[in-house]
């Protein structure tokens, strides 16, 4: 009697570096899923390095506490009243600077480095959160934000929240201060630091300091600090090629989009870009067997908006949770028709 065997684990391939010690993806999608048996396979994309000037500003920044939770003051020399950040890699360069300062005996003297109690830290997705918070300080940094999954939907939450943060009441020299900065009137509150990489969308920029009407939200200043740059690791489109020619045997096979970096490769590997257009063409079959998830709509509207492709899944939050859902969604979906 012929035994059964069961069928081969679906490949999901990440395009993204794997995290160390663990990876919140590879725990998830290895184990039981309503999927089924995944089989994830880490293809890295991106190649990042920090930006020496950037890296030094934001470290100046902290150390003649120009960060700090207060108005706009005349004397007290503080530039900003809170942080934003939106990438890992961002958190990477700030915790670097933050562990430097430890090590350095100048800093290290004082036990309140990097000076941030008591200011906003704003985060974008539970990943960034997570890295933000075991940054070392005490008492820790205070981050919120990581229920809105996005730029635009962080923008809207600091809104909300930043106006109204506990900080020293406003004194008639702040109003004379502000007076001078008409679109800062009403809150007379320090403007956000928003530390970035050298490719960033200006969404939220764009809605922070598009307030300031008399019926609509404040008007919150936002300065960009650039401290990483971003470019596609030379061996990606091989990698990537290598690891579709192993699996090509495969009835399902899935790709997890990460960034913007490295889709054109992407599609090129999977035979969708056209290279007299530069735009997606329809699979040489129609019957396909590879499918496309996005981390969330940044990577979704690039798809979109530069090659006219439209992914499969899109995640409805940017977690290994939200990308499990979607696959499994759309699987249940296919199956059903």
């Amino acid at each position: 009697m012929a035994t059964a065997t069961s069928p081969s684990p679906i490949p999901v391939f990440l395009l993204k570096t794997k995290s160390s010690p663990t990876d919140a993806y590879e725990d998830l999608l290895a184990g039981p899923t309503e999927a089924g048996s995944l089989a994830p396979i880490f293809v890295p994309v991106l190649q990042h390095c920090f930006v020496d000037d950037g890296v030094a500003q934001v470290k100046d920044l902290l150390g003649r506490r120009q960060i700090t939770n207060g108005r706009l003051q005349s004397d007290s020399g503080a530039r900003y009243g809170g942080m934003i950040f939106t990438s890992q890699r961002a958190v990477e360069a700030f915790n670097k600077i933050v562990k430097e300062g430890h090590a350095s005996p100048k800093d290290a003297a004082s036990s309140s480095w990097p000076h941030l109690q008591n200011v906003p830290i704003y985060s974008v997705g539970p990943a960034t959160t997570r890295a933000l918070r075991a940054v070392e300080q005490e008492p820790p940094l205070q981050v919120s934000g990581d229920h809105t999954g996005n730029g635009e939907d962080l923008a809207f939450y600091i809104q909300e929240d930043y106006a109204g943060w506990k900080r020293p009441q406003a004194t008639a020299t702040d109003s004379a201060i502000a007076e001078t900065r008409a679109a800062a009137q009403a809150s007379a509150i320090l403007p956000l630091l928003f530390v970035v990489g050298e490719k960033r969308r200006d969404i939220i920029p764009k809605v922070l300091m598009g307030g300031g009407s008399d019926a609509g939200p404040p008007y919150i200043g936002v300065d960009e600090i650039a401290v990483y740059g971003t470019g596609e690791m030379p061996s990606f489109a091989d990698d990537f090629e290598r690891e579709l020619e192993a699996t090509k045997k495969r009835a399902v096979r899935w790709v997890v989009v990460f960034s913007p970096t490295g889709c054109d490769s992407m599609l090129k590997a999977l035979g969708l870009l056209d290279p007299e257009t530069g735009k997606a063409r329809e699979p040489a079959s129609r019957s396909r067997t590879t499918y496309i998830a996005t981390i969330g709509p940044t990577t979704r509207a690039y798809l979109q908006d530069t090659f006219g492709f439209e992914p499969d899944v899109c995640a409805d939050e940017p977690s290994p949770e939200g990308v499990l859902r979607g696959i499994t969604q759309f699987m249940a979906s296919r199956a059903a028709n």
